[in-house]
């Protein structure tokens, strides 16, 4: 046990790939999506205005909304057409500017750059009046269009002080990337585990190589148990790695029990490796091996809330969602590091997963074709 455990390591330590895909990867996908969605940013939002403000300013009596952007607006010295002529910014210290760039465009143009997404919101001037045309279905169309109507309609919004009552939730475990990191743990496991450990031995049954192996004198079972037990080190290493980065980095907090944590981590990695054992017990052509693993890969990845709460999907199809393995790894390690959860909240699910990997790694073994 020990020599083939021993000559995995060293297959897989051989590999440069594994360095990168493995550890540094996943440590760059957290500090890009931590970064994107926790710092603040200035939003900036693109208004038509179908009617020359030049010269709407140039009669004598000029409507609100034009004395409005001679008060609070600053207008672009230019003549080019494709340019912003006017720029009104909402400050706010805590949830990032709101900057409105108003362009003075004909109908047709206006409609033009809002069918090519160049623009939100067109703001026709009639009678002295307002009209605000745009997709009704674009959430940002409609947000711009109420805090529009909010500045035009209180000007005082303007000053920041006004804002000063809002206190947006930045502590730790609200944020994106605490949200993040288990899931980015959690995916880790299972495409580490089913491509590392399946098509592996896939690769290694089309080659002659499990032939080979199985004429020496040794345990089958040891073979499988030898492999598992690589793959769950590796996986044990990685995830350290960003922990540790996300704690550096962003300031990540484990709120729960860490002996939870390593348990249910524990439970996920052997319930995908019983899985994998069992997708690469018979098939010798990694075309097919592809496929299979995709197969199990790709919906648990786009359901199982990795990046975004699977909660958006409709509401008969959650209680199946939760039940996939990779939502409940994910779930219950996002309840230690986030809530505060022990063992009483997450024993369940530990003992869900390593159900699955047991029974998965037994049928596999019973069918497993070693040539």
């Amino acid at each position: 046990m020990w020599q083939l455990i021993a000559t995995h390591f060293r297959e897989i330590s051989r590999e440069p790939g594994v360095l990168f895909w493995g550890i540094i990867f996943p440590i760059l996908m957290s500090l890009g999506l931590g970064v994107a969605f926790t710092k603040k940013a200035d939003v900036t939002r693109k208004v038509a205005i179908v009617k020359s403000i030049d010269e709407t300013i140039q009669q004598e009596e000029s409507n609100g909304f034009t004395d409005f952007l001679i008060k609070y607006g600053t207008k672009r010295d230019t003549e080019e057409r494709d340019t912003y002529f006017w720029k009104i910014t909402m400050p706010d210290d805590k949830l990032g500017n709101s900057i409105f760039l108003f362009y003075d465009l004909s109908w047709e143009e206006a409609t033009l750059q809002l069918k090519r997404g160049g623009i939100n919101v067109v703001m026709l001037e009639k009678e002295g009046k307002i009209e605000y045309h745009f997709d009704p279905v674009n959430s940002d169309a409609q947000l711009t269009y109420l805090k529009l109507t909010s500045i035009i309609e209180t000007p005082e919004l303007l000053n920041s002080e006004v804002n000063q009552s809002v206190k947006p939730l930045s502590v730790t475990g609200t944020r994106y990337i605490d949200f993040l990191v288990p899931g980015l743990m959690g995916m880790g496991v299972m495409m580490s585990t089913l491509w590392g450990l399946s098509y592996g031995i896939i690769d290694k049954r089309s080659k002659k190589l499990l032939r080979r192996v199985v004429a020496t004198p040794m345990r089958k079972d040891f073979f499988l148990v030898a492999l598992i037990t690589v793959r769950i080190c590796m996986n044990v290493v990685e995830s350290i790695l960003l922990l540790l980065f996300a704690m550096l980095a962003f300031h990540l907090k484990i709120q729960g029990s860490i002996p939870a944590l390593i348990a249910i981590f524990l439970a996920g990695n052997i319930s995908f490796a019983g899985i994998s054992v069992l997708v690469s017990s018979h098939t010798s052509n990694t075309e097919v091996g592809n496929g299979l693993i995709n197969a199990i890969v790709m919906p648990m990845m786009v359901l199982s809330g990795i990046f975004f709460s699977y909660q958006n999907f409709p509401g008969w199809s959650i209680p199946v969602i939760q039940k996939l393995p990779l939502t409940m790894l994910t779930d219950g390690m996002r309840s230690i590091i986030n809530e505060g959860a022990g063992f009483p909240e997450i024993y369940l699910p530990i003992l869900v997963l390593i159900t699955i990997g047991v029974v998965f790694f037994t049928a596999g073994l019973k069918m497993f074709k070693w040539y």
